[in-house]
């Protein structure tokens, strides 16, 4: 599996925390979050490869490949153990890295993911993507959107929906549907249980593809787990809500970070 050198950012001071974004996201996803920990942290946060100002290799992409793109990351910057929080997409990179390299893994935060899937909710999120496949990405937006953000905030905030569907449109197609086809792929059911780090699990209550049902399963799984539930938010908790996901998150990194 060849890794290749993403785009990243770094801020801040204190034990190394790695920051992963999902689907068709860039790195200034976890900007809301950054002001509560820069001064506890070293934020390192990263374009995922095919996304934002990284190198976009031949799809398909693989999460075994998403897994050595941070692991070459953590190497580049020298960083001896770290902590990792991913959301989406990026909280099944988390955990997968932490199997991959326990050694090098402090604690996981898991945002906004799914594991668990019975048939019926793989049908419904494959069925998203053979959407995307057929019509094109933009026809989906809506429904996309939907499921993100709650309609208060689309309301209020135009501007935080434009940035993120210029971010999707600005993700090439293939890329998108790859790590699209990795998301709904990847099933992490078989393996969380050799995750032995501590790790915080957290969602919105009305998350319809990565539900508290589903988040439930994956804290059940883990030998180390916390679980949180956004009341009243759906999957966009960064965009919408960060300070209610800084509380709980900064908690945990501070309780499970080394002096």
């Amino acid at each position: 599996m060849t890794a290749i050198d993403v785009s990243y950012t770094v801020s801040g001071e204190g034990p190394p925390l790695y920051m992963v974004h999902g689907i068709g996201s860039r790195r200034v996803t976890w900007d809301g979050l950054l002001p509560g920990l820069e001064e506890h942290f070293t934020c390192v946060r990263y374009d995922l490869r095919g996304h934002g100002e990284s190198p976009t290799p031949p799809v398909p992409y693989s999460l075994e490949g998403l897994v050595a793109d941070l692991e070459a990351l953590r190497v580049r910057l020298s960083h001896e153990r770290i902590h990792v929080i991913g959301h989406s997409l990026g909280g099944q990179i988390g955990p997968a890295y932490a199997r991959a390299h326990p050694d090098r893994t402090a604690s996981v935060v898991l945002l906004s993911t799914a594991a668990g899937r019975t048939e019926d909710d793989s049908a419904k999120v494959k069925g998203v993507v053979a959407r995307m496949r057929t019509e094109g990405v933009e026809p989906v937006l809506a429904t996309l959107l939907d499921r993100w953000y709650t309609d208060g905030f689309i309301e209020a905030r135009p501007d935080a929906i434009r940035d993120r569907i210029q971010q999707v449109l600005g993700t090439p197609e293939d890329v998108f549907l790859s790590v699209f086809d990795v998301y709904a792929g990847a099933e992490m059911a078989p393996w969380l249980h050799e995750v032995t780090c501590p790790c915080l699990v957290m969602t919105g209550e009305f998350d319809g593809g990565c539900s508290p049902r589903l988040n439930r399963f994956i804290a059940d799984e883990l030998p180390d787990a916390e679980l949180v539930i956004l009341q009243d938010l759906k999957h966009s908790i960064l965009i919408e809500a960060p300070q209610r996901v800084l509380g709980p998150v900064r908690e945990f990194l501070l309780r499970h970070s080394e002096a």
